[in-house]
Order: structure tokens, then sequence, then C-alpha cells
């Protein structure tokens, strides 16, 4: 479904409605040339915000007359909207050029485009002028608005259009949105980061931290609303610095509370939170709320103090324990996940230790662990004391078996509660059940028909699996 967006650069968006008027022009022809529509395939790597930039894409793209389909071959265009905060994504993705070209050699009409994250890193962009010279459009994070302008540039020359810029300070939503599912959706609320972790290439790809006006996320959601929305995720690398750039500042806590007056609206998510800038009022504003979530997402990184700072993250061990205790001591029954790295520069199997610590004494309901990846342009690129790959997988197992034991431990607490869920998609293993998610993030499949589908309603919770339940539906509410 594709409907528009609220924007605070309406000239902007209405040059570049122009532009997708030409650019269906280009389409017709093609649709002409091959006796059907034109066909398109956007491929997401990354995060959120990633795939809500996506969802961009492919508006504009069904806009002007192309019809979306799964898969690359199957497509006439091919986008990978890129992600590069570890190398292995990046390799991904030059494993799939390699394919593409292939298809692209069988059908001398099709078009490749690539943006996102990746494509702002210099040395990325000059492998592709080398070696992957079939490719049509590169974009970057920051020009993303002007995809039509790009298609219509990229439709008018037969070379290859690369047009990436450093940075900017336009906000640019006004512009059609083809949205994954009915029933939820993301909303950016800002762009960018001001944080600068050391390993993190982010603020370098993204740029420098810009929030959105507050009335215009408002009018957004609304509108996501009225069209059968019932859940959203507010969107941001870190939203706990929400509205500090703005003319009227507001802080995340205050935009959350206009959020919630909005009728209709069912539940309130966000995404990710940084543990340096998560307020008391954000704490309050979340325990006195019926539609914000029960699952906080507070990455921590690192136990080790000696390793928090050589990361640059501004908080130490007991400031985090700190935190996590006051927040679950607000809402007991939150849902804490966080990210862990394991294998940054100088780290030892002792700060291991302390990780799977604050890990054990927390009692996270999950977490995303990762092998620390090594980006050129960051300063612990650059860092001496890079751990082997030997010392680095015995920390990770460790590390993952400690993690895997806490969560197992918190979902069976749920065994036997009746909670509301989200109904949200057929069950990909077994078509006679759905698969919904509660607040506080977790998964239930039950039996049910796929007209359940987008309403929320109460699930028993009859048998753990570990990291989510089967159960089935109710019309009790649990006491």
């Amino acid at each position: 479904m594709t409907r528009y967006s609220s924007t605070n650069d309406t000239a902007e968006s209405d040059l570049q409605k122009e532009y997708m008027e030409k650019a269906a022009v280009y389409v017709d022809r093609l649709a002409d040339t091959l006796g059907r529509r034109p066909q398109c395939c956007v491929k997401t790597f990354g995060c959120q915000m990633n795939a809500r930039d996506s969802e961009k894409l492919m508006g504009i793209l069904t806009q002007i007359g192309y019809q979306p389909v799964d898969k690359e071959e199957d497509a006439d265009f091919v986008i990978y909207n890129t992600c590069t905060v570890r190398d292995n994504a990046n390799q991904r993705v030059y494993g799939r050029l390699g394919f593409l070209n292939s298809l692209k050699k069988g059908k001398p009409h099709m078009k490749i485009a690539l943006c996102g994250c990746m494509m702002q890193e210099e040395s990325v962009i000059d492998k592709i002028r080398t070696s992957y010279r079939f490719v049509d459009l590169i974009f970057g994070t920051h020009n993303i608005f002007k995809f039509a302008q790009l298609l219509v540039t990229m439709f008018e020359n037969r070379e290859m259009i690369v047009d990436i810029w450093q940075e900017t300070d336009q906000i640019v939503e006004q512009l059609p949105v083809s949205r994954k599912y009915p029933y939820k959706s993301g909303v950016n609320i800002m762009f960018g980061c001001d944080n600068f972790c050391s390993y993190c290439i982010v603020p370098y790809v993204r740029g420098r931290e810009r929030s959105r006006d507050p009335k215009e996320i408002v009018r957004e959601i609304e509108a996501l609303v009225d069209d059968g929305v019932v859940e959203v995720m507010l969107l941001g690398q870190n939203v706990n610095s929400y509205g500090r750039n703005l003319d009227a500042p507001m802080s995340f806590a205050q935009l959350l509370g206009e959020v919630e007056q909005i009728d209709g609206l069912r539940r309130i998510r966000f995404m990710t939170s940084h543990p340096k800038d998560l307020s008391d009022e954000l704490i309050d504003v979340m325990k006195r709320s019926d539609k914000i979530c029960r699952h906080l997402h507070l990455p921590l990184q690192s136990g080790s103090d000696r390793i928090l700072q050589a990361m640059n993250r501004r908080y130490t061990k007991a400031q985090y324990l700190a935190l996590a205790d006051k927040i679950k001591n607000a809402m007991p029954d939150i849902a804490l996940t966080t990210d862990i790295i394991v294998g940054f520069p100088g780290e030892t199997p002792a700060d291991v230790d302390e990780t799977i610590d604050v890990v054990r004494r927390v009692q996270f309901d999950n977490a995303f662990t990762f092998i620390y990846s090594r980006r050129t342009g960051t300063p612990a690129a650059a860092m001496s004391g890079q751990v082997s790959e030997e010392v680095v997988h015995e920390g990770f197992d460790r590390l993952l078996k400690a993690v895997q034991d806490t969560a197992k431990e918190r979902a069976s607490l749920l065994q036997g509660q009746i909670l509301d869920a989200l109904v949200e998609e057929v069950n990909e293993q077994d078509a006679s059940l759905m698969t919904g998610r509660l607040s506080n993030n977790m998964l239930v499949h039950f039996p049910a028909d796929p007209s359940m589908i987008g309403r929320i309603v109460p699930i028993s919770l009859d048998i753990c699996h570990g990291f989510y339940y089967t159960g089935h539906m109710t019309t009790q509410k649990d006491g």
C-alpha cells in the first residue's frame, strides 16, 4: 500500500513528484518494449532504518509503474540497500553483485542500483567503479529523497551514475512509501549520530544528528493510523537524544507523550537507546503508559570499564547496572535486550568475564552478540592489540552460553500467563498457526485464521520453547 507521509520540505518533495512523472514515462516505454509491466526487487541489508528507507524506494518504484517481486532473477530493476556496520555485510553485497552480473548478461535492459551506508565509503565506490562496472546507479544515505530524480538521470544516460553526498541538513519525508505490513510501520524521528563510538562507522556514513519536527512526526503517525496501523516503531540511531537540535528543543520522553495521545494507536515501540542518555523522565513516561511496549533495547557492548572507555561509550559497568536496576524496579515486567561486541582491540578473557557478569546480573531477555568487525576509518581500526581469532571465538562461545541460559530462564517465567499479542503473519512452518508478538517482543504461535492478522488478541502462553511460546487464543484476561 502506498501513501504519503508529511515533511518539513514541501518544495523538494514537490520537485521529486515532478521527477516521478518523468520517470513514469520511461517505465511505460519499457513496458511497451517488454509487452508487460517491468518488475523491481529491493533487497535490504542492515537495520530497521534501512528497512524503512527501502519502503520509500519501493513506494517510488511502484508509483512510477514497476511491479514488486521478491527474487532478483524475476526483476528488471534490482536495488541493494546496503549496510556497512560489519565487514561481512559488505562481502555479502559483493557476492550478490556477481550473481546480478550474470543475470544482466541475459537481460541487457536490466538496471542495477546500489544505495545505503556502504555506498558512503570512498573505497567501496572505487572498487565498484573498477570491478562492477555493470552497476547503473549508486547513491548514499543523505540523498535518498532524490531517488526519483536519480532514476530519470539513470534512464537518460548509459554510463554509471554516482551521486554521493557527504552530509545534508535536509529531511524530506513527503514521498510515497510502500509499507511491508499494513498493521505496523516504522517512523523516522531522527537521522544520524553524534556519539562516535570508536568501533562504529555509522556517524561517518549517516552523518550528524538531525531531528524531525514533532508536529510532522505526529501527523505522519495519525495518517498511518487512519490507514490501519496499530503499532509504530520510532526509529533513530539514538532516540534518547531526540530533539536537542530542534529550534524549540524537546525531549524524547515529551515526544512519546505526544504520540501517546493519538487516537487509534495501540502500541508504540522505539529503538535504539544509548544508556548514557536514557533519562528518569523517559522511565517515568514508559511506566505510566498503556501504549508503550514493555520492551527496551539498551546496548551494553561490553561489561569491562577499560573496554567501555576505549569504545568511547561514556558510561561504566556500575552505571549500566544501576540504570538496569532503576528500569526494572519501575517496570518489573519490562523485557531488556542488548547488543554485545566480543573481540574489541585489547579485550582479554577477563574483560569477557566482566561482560558475562553483567549478563547474569541484569538477566537480559535476549542479547545480540557480535564479533568485532574492523571498519576502516574508525579509531578502533588503528588500535593496537587486535585480538586473535581463536581468543575471540572462545570468549564469544562463553558469552553466548550465558546469554542463552539467562534468556531461557526469563522466557520460562511467562508460562501460564495470558498476554496480548499482535497477530503478525501466518506461521512459516505450519500454515494452521498464526505468529503473534507480545508487548515484550517475544513471539508466540497459536491456532487462528489469517483474518486475525493485524488484531491484538489475548493469548494463553501454554508451552515455552526457550525463546518463543506456543499457546491459544482466549477471551479471558490475565488477572
